[in-house]
């Protein structure tokens, strides 16, 4: 086993990969999805958004919760093109109607949906060696090829991370607090108690076809040293119908032995400038226990050193690579009067 995790590790970390680096953001907003792709080496790149939700759960007499979500993610390009530090975070304000007895009861409650730090590494890009484009034929640069067949892929481990007294929503449930109102049915069961650290998995996928329509594949198992591990996955189509504009359908799967749903997302992407992105998301899911309704707004910005930075090496290979051009310019202009002097006195001679 310990082999195994080794060879794991010497390929991850030593493969001869070139993650692709765009000149514009590289965002995995608006959807829930995760790309393959890092950011790239000495990117900085920030992702928040706020979404209004509202939850009803028929199995608890129609109580409601309506409340606020921020989220926010940061993702930091580091020692590889294809490695990347990221965060995620998703932070929840509500208020919960208990309407299970009389008069509903309201309460104020805030706490951690996420809280997650992981590395991201691009195993394969099938990108790695660029094309060139064929000036002469629009259908050749926008055929299919077999190539994109072959997904770029990556690897996320990370541990999320929320005290007890930040978590009032053990599992993402808002209602873990609620008895059923029928005989109070759940009412010798413990209440759910998430641990402090869970640790999380995923394999991201990423297919370009046709120029402008990207398909991305998320797989993960989360929740992995807790009572109750939970298996997911994220299926989102992008389609790109302008240089500032794209629009995606989203579909996310959740399974556990406490909980199961789908949900879907439809929303709108606008490129402002080249690091900035807007946009914004519609959802909502399949069950009424609870039934889940959302709208989502958010903004991508990134500071890019990608370009900018330089070592103290490349600096001073840039600045004897000048004075050679000067050297030789000034080489060549006294070549020229030497020649000058050169035929003047040969005439002068004759």
């Amino acid at each position: 086993m310990r082999q195994q995790w080794f060879f794991l590790l010497f390929v991850v970390f030593f493969a001869p990969l070139s993650a692709q680096y765009t000149d514009q953001i590289n965002s995995n907003r608006p959807g829930m999805s995760i790309g393959a792709f890092a950011v790239g080496k000495r990117v900085v790149q920030v992702e928040a958004g706020a979404a209004l939700r509202n939850y009803t759960h028929n199995g608890y007499n129609q109580s409601s919760v309506n409340g606020t979500v921020g989220f926010l993610s940061l993702r930091w390009g580091f020692l590889k093109e294809q490695l990347e530090l990221t965060y995620e975070g998703a932070f929840l304000w509500d208020v919960l109607q208990n309407r299970m007895a009389g008069e509903p009861i309201q309460s104020e409650r805030k706490g951690f949906l996420q809280n997650f730090l992981g590395l991201k590494y691009l195993v394969y890009d099938p990108f790695r060696i660029e094309e060139e484009p064929n000036l002469y034929s629009y259908k050749a640069n926008n055929r299919f090829r077999i190539r994109d067949l072959f997904p770029a892929i990556s690897v996320t481990f990370g541990a999320n991370v929320i005290p007890s007294s930040l978590n009032p929503y053990p599992y993402g449930n808002v209602f873990a607090t609620l008895y059923r109102p029928i005989f109070y049915q759940n009412i010798l069961q413990p209440v759910y108690e998430e641990p402090l650290v869970t640790l999380r998995g995923m394999i991201a996928t990423q297919s370009h076809f046709f120029e402008r329509w990207v398909f991305v594949t998320n797989f993960s198992y989360s929740r992995i040293l807790s009572d109750y591990p939970e298996i997911g996955y994220i299926l989102t189509l992008t389609h790109t119908f302008h240089p500032l504009w794209s629009v995606y359908i989203e579909n996310q799967g959740i399974s556990s032995t406490i909980y199961t749903d789908s949900i879907f997302r439809l929303g709108a992407a606008y490129l402002l400038f080249d690091d900035l992105q807007l946009e914004a998301t519609l959802g909502t899911n399949t069950k009424n226990s609870p039934n889940s309704v959302f709208v989502n707004a958010g903004v991508s910005y990134r500071l890019d050193f990608h370009k900018e930075f330089t070592s103290a090496a490349e600096r001073e290979a840039k600045t004897l690579k000048k004075e050679e051009k000067k050297l030789k310019k000034t080489a060549k202009k006294l070549g020229k009067k030497e020649k000058k002097r050169n035929r003047r006195a040969r005439k002068n001679q004759s």
